[in-house]
Parts: C-alpha cells; sequence; structure tokens
C-alpha cells in the first residue's frame, strides 16, 4: 500500500470516529433534555424537585451553541485520551478506561465551560446560559454508553456473526483445544479469534486442572474437563490441534500433559515454559512444536545464580566449539549472566553465525563475536586470545563420534588430546583466570579411543594445574540428549524413514541429560572452581536404550513392534553395554559440593615426567598416523581396554 493510500485511511478513519462522536454527543444531550422535561412535567427533576429550578424546565434545556461547544470540548478531549487512534477491532480493557476516563474529564471540561461562558455579556452571548450541571451529567452517561457501542459494538457483531462459540468451527478451521485456562490461555484465544496469529484453528474448547474452572467460559468457549478429560474431549469435539498453554509448567507436569496429547493422534504444540525463557513474559513467537524431550522428565536444576554471576558477570568469555550442540548451549547460559563479552570460537562457521544471530535477538545488549579457527591451531588461538585476552575459557570442542574416532584414532588425539593442550597454553600464556574443559563418563575405564582420549585430556588438565596460577578444571557427564550424534535424533530419522528403529543391544544403558540441563551444570561446576578438580554430574538414574527407542516410537503416533519394529544389531566397535560416572578409586573418595546435583573426584596421582614424555611420543606417533597410536594410548591410560584390539586377540 503506497504512503498517500496509508494516510488517507488513517484520516478517513479518525474523521469517521469524529462524526460517529459528534452524533453521540448530540443525541445524548437530546436524550438528557427529553429526560429531564418528562421529569419536570412529572413533578421531578432527578434527584430533586421541580421547585428547586424556580424558571421552570427551560432551565435544563441547552441551546445549539451549548450543544455544539460541548461537543467540541469532547472529541478534544477524546483525541488527547486517543481515542481516535486506538485499533477496535482487537481493543480490549485498556480501551475500555480510556473511554470512561474520557468522557469523565469532557464532563469536567463542559460544567467549567458551562460555568464560565454564562457570565459572557448579553450582547457577545449567542444564546448561551447556566444551564442545570445534572443534565450535563446526564448526558455524560449516555454518551459513555453510546461510546461503548459503537466502540465494541462492532465485535459483538463480527463474533456473532463468525459464529466463534464451540458449536460450530468455521470452515476450513481446525477445532482446537486449548490446554489451560489461565492468562496465557485467554491470550492464546484471543489471538486466534482475532486471527493475528493462528489462521488455520478455532477454539471449540479449554481442558484444566483447577476444577473451579470447570463449566466456566471464556469469551463463549467452555471449559470442558482437567487433563484426565483430554481424550474424551478430542472425541467429543472432534479436536485436530491441541495447544498446551501453560508457562509456568513444571516438567513433571509437562511430561505428563505432552503424553496425553500426543496419544490423541492430534497436532500438538505447547507454549515454551518461563524456566526457558528466563521468566519473560511469553508470546505467541514462544509457541513451537512438541519434541521427544518434552516427555523425557527430569528434576529441574537449581542453580546457585550468584555464584555463576559472580564469575561471569562483565567478564570475557571464550567458548572453543561454541557452535555445536552443548557449546552453543554454553553460550546461550553464559549470556543470561551479563558478560563483558562472549566468543565465540569454532571451526564450522555456519552454526556459529546462526548463533550469534540468535543472541543478537535475543540480547541486542550483549557484546558477541565470532572467530572461526581450530583448537588444531595453536597460532591461530594465540591471535584469538591476544586479541580478546578472555578472562574464562570453556572448552567443548572434541570429536566425539566413538565408532569414527575408532577409525580415525590420529585425528583422536590431534584434535581431543592436543587441541585441549593448545588452548591450555594459550590461555595461560594470555592471563586467562578460568579453564573449565567437558569430559564424558567414556573417559572413565575406556573402551574405546574417544574416551581414552578425553581421559588423556583430563590428566592434562590435572597437571596444568600442578604448575599454573590459571585455575582449571574438568567437568564429567554422560549422553546429552538431543546433540549432534546422539541417539534420539537418530532414532527419529530411522522412524520418519520408514524403520526400523536400531538398538545395538536390548539391556543397553546410558546415563542422559538434557542439552539446557548439562550447560547449566557446567557453568555452575564452573562457579566452584577448585582447580584440578573432575567435577562429576549427577545424570540421575541410567536408562535403558530399549526403552528409550519405544518411547520415542510412541511419541511418534506408533506402537513399537507393531506398527515401527526394532531391530537388535550388536554392539559397535569401542561401544561398553554400560557407562560409568567414576572409577572405583574415585569412587571411594568421592566429595559432595556445595551443589547437590555436582560431585567432586580427587584426581588419581600420575608421574608427570613420565606423562609428558608419552606425550610426546603420541604426538609423533599421530602425526605419522602411525598403527602405534593405540597402543601408546594404552601406556598413558593404564585402564584402558580397547575393545577392538581386545577382539582381535580373541580372534
Amino acid at each position: 500500500m503506497s504512503e498517500k493510500r496509508v494516510v488517507f485511511e488513517r484520516f478517513y478513519r479518525a474523521t469517521s470516529l469524529i462524526v460517529i462522536d459528534a452524533v453521540c454527543c448530540f443525541l445524548a444531550f437530546a436524550a438528557a433534555t427529553w429526560f429531564l422535561h418528562s421529569a419536570v412535567e412529572g413533578g421531578y427533576v432527578f434527584p430533586f424537585k421541580a421547585a428547586s429550578y424556580p424558571n421552570g424546565p427551560l432551565t435544563n434545556y441547552y441551546t445549539i451553541t451549548q450543544v455544539v461547544i460541548f461537543m467540541a470540548a469532547y472529541i478534544a478531549v477524546f483525541a488527547l485520551f486517543r481515542l481516535y487512534t486506538s485499533i477496535w477491532s482487537v481493543s480490549g480493557l485498556n480501551e475500555g478506561i480510556m473511554i470512561i476516563a474520557g468522557v469523565g474529564v469532557g464532563t469536567g471540561v463542559c460544567i467549567l465551560l458551562n460555568y464560565v461562558l454564562s457570565f459572557v455579556p448579553a450582547e457577545y452571548n449567542p444564546g448561551f446560559h447556566n444551564s442545570g450541571r445534572v443534565g450535563i451529567c446526564l448526558a455524560a452517561m449516555f454518551l459513555c454508553a453510546m461510546l461503548f457501542v459503537t466502540r465494541f459494538g462492532y465485535r459483538i457483531v463480527r463474533r456473532f456473526v463468525k459464529d466463534t462459540s464451540s458449536a460450530k468451527p468455521r470452515s476450513g478451521k481446525k477445532p482446537t483445544l486449548i490446554v489451560g485456562a489461565g492468562y496465557f490461555g485467554a491470550y492464546v484465544h484471543s489471538q486466534i479469534m482475532n486471527e493475528q496469529s493462528i489462521t488455520d484453528c478455532v477454539t471449540v474448547a479449554f481442558a484444566d486442572d483447577d476444577r473451579t474452572k470447570l463449566g466456566l467460559r471464556i469469551d463463549g468457549v467452555k471449559v470442558m474437563g482437567t487433563s484426565e478429560d483430554i481424550p474424551d474431549i478430542v472425541k467429543k469435539k472432534r479436536i485436530q490441534e491441541i495447544i498446551i498453554a501453560i508457562p509456568s509448567i513444571t516438567p513433571e507436569k509437562q511430561a505428563e500433559l505432552v503424553t496425553i496429547c500426543r496419544e490423541t493422534k492430534c497436532h500438538v504444540r505447547m507454549v515454551t515454559p518461563l524456566r526457558d525463557l528466563n521468566d519473560s513474559a511469553p508470546t505467541m513467537r514462544d509457541i513451537r512444536e512438541t519434541n521427544i524431550n518434552d516427555i523425557l522428565f527430569r528434576p529441574e536444576v537449581d542453580l546457585d545464580v550468584r555464584s555463576i554471576e559472580d564469575y561471569i558477570e562483565h567478564k570475557t568469555v571464550l567458548v572453543t566449539g561454541g557452535g555445536g550442540s552443548i557449546g552453543s548451549e554454553i553460550c546461550r547460559q553464559v549470556a543470561n549472566f551479563y558478560p563483558a563479552k562472549l566468543i565465540i570460537f569454532d571451526i564450522y562457521e555456519n552454526n556459529a553465525y546462526e548463533l550469534y544471530c540468535e543472541l543478537k535477538q535475543r540480547h541486542p545488549w550483549l557484546d558477541v563475536v565470532i572467530r572461526v579457527g581450530s583448537v588444531r591451531d595453536k597460532a591461530r588461538l594465540d591471535d584469538v586470545m591476544e586479541e580478546f585476552h578472555p578472562d574464562i575459557v570453556l572448552h567443548t570442542a572434541a570429536h566425539k563420534h566413538v565408532p569414527l574416532m575408532e577409525d580415525s584414532p590420529a585425528e583422536a588425539v590431534k584434535n581431543n588430546v592436543f587441541g585441549t593442550i593448545n588452548v591450555l597454553k594459550s590461555a595461560e600464556s594470555h592471563g586467562v583466570k578460568r579453564f573449565v574443559q567437558l569430559s564424558t563418563d567414556k573417559a572413565v575405564n575406556p573402551t574405546n579411543v574417544m574416551g581414552a582420549t578425553k581421559r588423556i585430556t583430563e590428566l592434562a588438565v590435572q597437571q596444568f594445574a600442578k604448575n599454573s596460577i590459571m585455575r582449571c578444571m574438568t567437568v564429567r557427564f554422560g549422553n546429552v540428549l538431543g546433540s549432534h550424534g546422539s541417539v534420539i535424533p537418530l532414532f527419529e530419522r530411522q522412524i520418519k524413514s520408514g524403520g526400523p528403529v536400531l538398538v545395538t543391544d536390548k539391556d543397553i544403558t546410558r546415563y542422559f541429560m538434557t542439552i539446557p540441563e548439562a550447560a547449566q551444570l557446567v557453568l555452575q561446576a564452573g562457579a566452584l572452581g577448585e582447580t584440578g578438580a573432575i567435577y562429576v554430574l549427577d545424570m540421575g538414574q541410567p536408562v535403558k536404550i530399549y526403552d528409550l527407542a519405544e518411547k520415542v516410537i510412541r511419541f511418534h503416533g506408533f506402537e513399537p513392534n507393531v506398527d515401527m519394529p526394532i531391530q537388535i544389531t550388536g554392539l559397535r566397535p569401542g561401544e561398553k553395554m554400560y557407562e560409568e560416572l567414576l572409577t572405583p578409586d574415585e569412587l571411594n573418595a568421592m566429595e559432595k559440593t556445595a551443589h547437590g546435583r555436582i560431585f567432586k573426584a580427587h584426581p588419581e596421582p600420575i608421574d608427570g615426567e613420565s606423562f609428558k614424555e608419552k606425550l610426546d611420543e603420541l604426538y609423533e606417533l599421530a602425526e605419522m598416523n602411525s598403527d602405534g597410536v593405540v597402543e601408546c594410548i594404552g601406556e598413558i591410560v593404564p585402564n584402558f581396554h580397547h575393545a577392538v584390539n581386545e577382539q582381535k586377540k580373541t580372534a
């Protein structure tokens, strides 16, 4: 639409409202005059007797001049209260209050004008006289009622014509159930009805576990039951879409509700919980598709926010591998604690740039920069460290895919071991105060190359902590749900392609945690900050992969081994039946920390000189891509029982 057209539309809308208000003013004073005249003829002018008006009923009549002046006064006040710039098709309580306030102030102005102008000499007064204040107040009540009818009557008629009640969904619209009859549920419904955000839905029912709301209506739509009644409501109202609109939902209740709703075979969406919005008010943009993480209930992480703020706020933070699934979530969490600068360091620029755009949108104030590079390139690391002089380094960059690292052990060593050592050396020489490395439960009694290389990095951090003023620590945890290469995205791809879902063994178990949970606990462990420590995150109880596969299949609307087969493939090279978070020696010496879900493992003593010599040997072998890499790893990590070599020996 052209600019001239826009100006004309606005002028036309405002002029139309002014004309309507002028007519309402005239009718209001005419009605007030008629009412008072009728009352006087009957002997009373409410609330006074007729005797109070010695000159008879004419004292309550208004000349055309008076009405025009009063009309102009009201319109001027209405303009001041912005009654001509509101969008009345989506107006609400605030606009209603403004109408009442505008009429009240306008009435006061008219009474004042009525009194002042009555003193104008007769030769300059075109018929203006001091009429009764009761008439002005009565006209104001009529005027207020008329304004409400003209402003909100359109919406009432529109609702009636479009039949937005629960009885008959509009043609082509999906009958929709909103779970949550609170403030946000009502907001979602209003947006659906006004076709602002969801144009293919129509609300036909609400559900809420607050039984005091059962049978009540929101804008004509009935609260038909609790969460237990959702399947029956779906059948009765032929629901096609369900929106879970409870921002304050707990993880336990979220898992329960999403499971119930998904079992109805309806399309299910939900508002992002407040815990993931940093307690900001949700909007329609925060309604998202449900995902498998929504039904994997875990206790909420109870963060000591103050301790994290103390070491991150106003500091420069560098995250290696910041574009990865875990690194990116750590960046998101760091952004919540007002760092002076956040540096995303990653070899893969696409993910890093997408994260950069997301962070700038969520936190416009945040000074965030991207630097592309590899932890294997010491010179590049030095350049970045020299440019920004970070206070904190959170090291997440690593090769982590177990079967791939079995095929390329030298690459695992170059990236995981010597990449970490490069970051440690560069950080120390550039005055970094705190270094936090992410490790894995696969580093405990490792049976694969990836786990063994991560164990070596734990030992390297331990040695640096002994000889550096930089506080160095390791955080060890298990599998992260939804991270790149994790099992759930793999299951979902297999389901979408028609199956089967592949599981290595029916009894194999793993520890799991969500990406936000892992990132939050890493920051919390960093706040504890004891140099040389290995912090172990409480992962809860291990989960059977087979059970997890069944849950993912049901989430996608299939019955395991009926609609969607599960196929057992056998363990892959380097895989264990179960993972451990601590070695036996670490378990015996484990200490609780101030945070209930983080424990501290005492590092096992090592010979520093021998460790350095073996690292030098490992470096040369990796550079030559020698077959001796795995054997050398075994010499550095005595409890490394390489499953592939064991199988070869057995054969």
